[in-house]
């Protein structure tokens, strides 16, 4: 099954919860935590998500390479510079899903156009 998500006029994080909710089959009736659900997400109008221009300066998001010395922050203007819209959409559903052995499986199903 697949479900279409419009994201023209919505925020990051209205957009990215429900389609973390459908990911992970929270919509059915026939539920299961343990299991991947047989749904993909298709996200489009990635690129007119509505994002305050105070948010696009003040977000960042920083990873860690284990080195000293190795802590990395980009904000969420560069970030869509470098990599565009998709990045940042595909960032905060994968920052929404519960962090567990199925969250790699269920990113799969993601589709952002």
């Amino acid at each position: 099954m697949e479900h279409t998500i419009d994201a023209q006029g919505k925020s990051i994080g209205r957009v990215a919860s429900e389609v973390a909710h459908v990911l992970m089959g929270k919509h059915a009736p026939s539920f299961e935590k343990r299991c991947v659900a047989d749904v993909s997400v298709k996200i489009i109008n990635s690129a007119l998500l509505n994002i305050s221009p105070k948010k696009i300066l003040q977000k960042t998001y920083t990873r860690y390479s284990g080195y000293p010395g190795g802590l990395k922050t980009e904000t969420l203007g560069r970030v869509i510079l470098k990599k565009g819209h998709r990045e940042v959409l595909r960032k905060a559903v994968y920052g929404m899903l519960p962090g567990n052995k199925l969250r790699s499986k269920r990113m799969k199903n993601l589709i952002i156009e």
